[in-house]
């Protein structure tokens, strides 16, 4: 059975709204700008972790979709639409690729038009559930991507909203799923730079927020990708996954660690 879906409420701060805000989005409200702000204060990394987490999606999917040869993207806990969405890096590249979001948090279902277009050769779609919940989210899938294919799972920073090890069956369930040649990309955040920060930004978001959320260490990241084979190089911090040079203003010393990983 789907979970009940809360209705939007402007009055209550939503992670959604407030990680568009950290990305200099407009789909917030004030209560959402105040906990972020006071978030931020606790924990000003935060604001870096969300930019180099959106730019580890762009570079991750650019890989995938023009080296590797990937046409398929399911992309678990999308988030807000913003810049350089899933869609539009993939099929800027390859325009016939096809994505299927999934989300159950009721303001991005709200935006989830931002979402649906879509080159004329490729397809883009939009499912309305939660990781607790991935029989659902396979059979809706099922519809716009082919199985028998290989498929890029992301699932960036959605993991920590999961608490407990029921995290790791969840996301293996969707990880059997992909046949060989599929690729999970997978981030989430961590307390190996500034511990007492991102301790401090947990506390205060589980006060605060409507999604609780937990931060791991890289070994029990790492576990995420059990049965994959990670490619170079390995689960590091976002910003140093297939990254340039570093700009002068740019931090590396993110706690938010990822990778790719391929299904042989």
């Amino acid at each position: 059975m789907p979970l009940d879906r809360p209705l939007i409420n402007s009055n209550v701060p939503h992670s959604a709204r407030i990680w568009n805000y950290w990305l200099g989005g407009k789909d917030c409200y004030e209560i959402d700008r105040q906990v972020g702000d006071q978030i931020r204060q606790v924990n000003p990394e935060i604001v870096d972790i969300a930019r180099a987490q959106r730019a580890f999606l762009k570079r991750a999917v650019t890989y995938l979709a023009a080296e590797a040869g990937i046409r398929q993207f399911l992309d678990v806990g999308t988030g807000l639409p913003t810049l350089d969405n899933t869609h539009e890096v993939a099929q800027g590249i390859a325009p016939e690729a096809r994505i299927v979001y999934v989300d159950h948090d009721p303001v991005v279902l709200s935006h989830a038009h931002a979402l649906l277009t879509s080159t004329p050769e490729g397809t883009t779609d939009y499912i309305d559930a939660d990781l607790r919940e991935p029989e659902t989210i396979l059979r809706a899938a099922e519809s716009t991507l082919d199985f028998g294919k290989p498929v890029a799972l992301m699932l960036l920073g959605i993991a920590a909203h999961v608490p407990d090890d029921g995290a790791y069956a969840m996301v293996e369930r969707l990880k059997q799923a992909l046949p060989a040649g599929s690729h999970l990309v997978f981030c989430d955040s961590t307390e190996m730079f500034h511990t007492a920060e991102m301790r401090a930004m947990v506390e205060r978001w589980n006060e605060a927020s409507d999604n609780p959320r937990i931060n791991r260490t890289p070994d029990q990241l790492a576990r995420f990708f059990d049965g994959f084979e990670l490619l170079e190089p390995g689960l590091v911090p976002v910003a140093e996954w297939r990254s340039g040079p570093a700009g002068p203003d740019e931090r590396r010393d993110v706690d938010s660690f990822g990778g790719v990983a391929l299904k042989g």
